[in-house]
């Protein structure tokens, strides 16, 4: 019998009471969890975040995978760009966030010695490398027109993002752009991206933030890499997405430390085995107890919260939707950074920003095609990052010496149903192996030449599937965004009753409510379910 919960404390063989031990219960201890946890703590309420793992963070952490090697990656998520400013600066949290001068590097994957190098600093630099690649002096300009047609829609639409749910009718009337609202919310992303730009290298940049842990093609009628793609570039106001110095582990710290310094309860190594409709959370490992909130708050994807919520004997939302992440991610640790075969750019300017690896739109629907036949897609698309040269204090001194950098790289259109009836081990090697191949195709070296050796001369190098992110941080078959992503604002005929429903954090039980990933505007390091589901529970309990 689980130890209950009296008003003298916890003992074995108490009683069970209906009092209740907190305010808010917050069930899982992602980056989400600690920002709700903060606000309502410093409003002087009552707070206890429960987390499975001995450390809290979920997939926003940083780590040494290689023993003996200081060099501490972001693990798992690594870039920012939704994490509003005035959530940074309301809590207090000491996050420095850098800008990178390149945007994105992309070699033609038919001509590799050639690329096209976004240099925000160097309009006509830019222009030069599209021409030179595409062969057409303007298409540079056409890219631009709608990067300045997608920032105003970004600009409209970002500071809603933290505020009640706008109608749909409302937001269109503020990006004041219906053709951008029909061809982007209405019909299937690959027709504006053929309309836009016309080289197959171009439309590829394009559509490439519609397919980030999504597994879509252009034009797909589900709409779900048009989705995917509007989160992608609202980011902040601007579309931009930053590294935070020092790796993603300082963003988690620094929450952990304003919820703590607020009054918060972060208990580790402490699962949820159970949740009831009436606030009561039961908790497993070492030191079983049964928690009763007023409220409690799931930084859980929905589909586990569902079966907490069987456990607890309560009718749980049909979870049968679809969830499926789409996604490999390879960190890498290298002597040097590879040489390319495009003398016109230099390893450190490609590198900086997104360097995109086989992602023309042809090969990204190509891709998607060999995997919605069972097959892994080769080339594998996908796209790689330096982010030690934004954020060298990620490596320690005497590494950072030897010229050493990090290299982390994203593989798309890789669903999890690939990995069905498949050894774990052999999956990941198998995608492993494509990235590399996909990786050596574009590069003027191999990059098995570059990685470093650990002091046992193994290679610096580490791969994580869906099938790695269920086991390892059990996010239901690998889906970093918790379950499909939704618009950003209420649909027509949704019902916004209840301050939970108004801030998109509802469940089918009024004292649960989302906080996470799977909240309506959650997903990515953004805060924003933590966010809105502390505003949710202002109103509920009062200011």
């Amino acid at each position: 019998m689980l130890p209950r919960y009296t008003p003298g404390g916890y003992g074995e063989g108490m009683v069970a009471v209906a009092a209740h031990t907190h305010d808010v219960v917050i069930v899982g201890g992602g980056h989400n969890a600690l920002v709700a946890a903060a606000y309502l703590a410093r409003d002087g309420r009552s707070v206890a975040v429960l987390e499975r793992l001995g450390h809290v963070g979920g997939a926003a952490v940083s780590e040494r995978p290689w023993a003996g090697v200081d060099a501490r990656l972001s693990r798992y998520s690594y870039l920012v760009s939704l994490l509003p400013r005035h959530v940074i600066d309301d809590l207090g949290l000491r996050v420095r966030l850098t800008r990178r001068r390149y945007s994105s590097y992309t070699p033609d994957p038919l001509h590799p010695d050639r690329g096209v190098l976004i240099d925000t600093a160097d309009a006509q630099a830019t222009a030069d490398s599209f021409a030179r690649v595409t062969g057409d002096p303007h298409e540079a300009r056409r890219f631009a027109d709608l990067s300045d047609r997608l920032g105003a829609a970004a600009a409209a639409t970002f500071p809603s993002m933290t505020s009640p749910l706008p109608s749909a009718p409302e937001m269109r009337a503020r990006w004041g752009d219906d053709g951008l609202w029909e061809a982007l919310v209405e019909q299937p992303l690959g027709g504006l991206v053929r309309a836009s730009v016309t080289s197959d290298i171009a439309r590829g940049m394009v559509l490439t933030d519609g397919l980030i842990g999504t597994f879509a093609a252009a034009d797909d009628p589900s709409l779900r890499q048009n989705r995917c793609f509007l989160y992608h570039v609202i980011g902040g106001g601007t579309g931009d997405w930053d590294v935070p110095v020092g790796g993603m582990g300082r963003v988690t710290s620094e929450l952990e430390r304003a919820a703590r310094a607020a009054g918060a309860q972060i208990l580790t190594a402490a699962p949820v085995t159970a949740i009831s409709p009436d606030g009561e959370v039961h908790v497993g490992g070492d030191e079983p107890r049964v928690l009763h909130g007023r409220i409690v708050l799931s930084g859980v994807g929905p589909a586990v919260l569902a079966d907490l919520l069987r456990a607890g004997e309560a009718d749980a939302a049909d979870s049968s939707a679809p969830v499926e992440g789409a996604q490999l991610k390879v960190n890498m640790l290298l002597r040097r950074l590879p040489r390319l075969r495009d003398a016109h750019v230099a390893p450190e300017a490609a590198f900086a920003g997104t360097f995109h690896v086989n992602e023309t739109l042809s090969q990204l629907d190509s891709a998607a095609a060999a995997a919605q036949a069972g097959r892994v897609p080769d080339p594998l698309p996908a796209e790689i990052y330096c982010h030690s040269l934004s954020d060298p204090s990620i490596l320690g001194d005497p590494l950072r010496a030897t010229g050493a950098q990090t290299l982390t790289l994203f593989g798309l259109q890789v669903p999890h149903r690939l990995a069905a009836g498949r050894d774990p081990d052999a999956y990941r090697g198998e995608l492993l192996s494509a990235a590399e191949r996909s990786l050596d195709a574009v590069l003027g070296e191999s990059l098995a030449g570059c990685l470093y050796e650990d002091a046992e001369g193994n290679p610096c190098i580490e791969a994580r599937t869906t099938a790695d992110l269920e086991v390892s941080l059990g996010m239901v078959a690998g889906d970093i965004f918790h379950g499909a992503l939704s618009w950003p604002w209420a649909e027509p005929g949704e019902t916004l009753e209840t301050p939970s429903q108004r801030w998109g954090v509802a469940t089918a039980h009024d004292r649960i409510l989302l906080c996470g990933s799977g909240a309506r505007r959650g997903g990515a390091v953004s805060g924003l379910g933590g966010h809105n589901a502390a505003m949710a529970v202002r109103e509920i309990l009062g200011a």
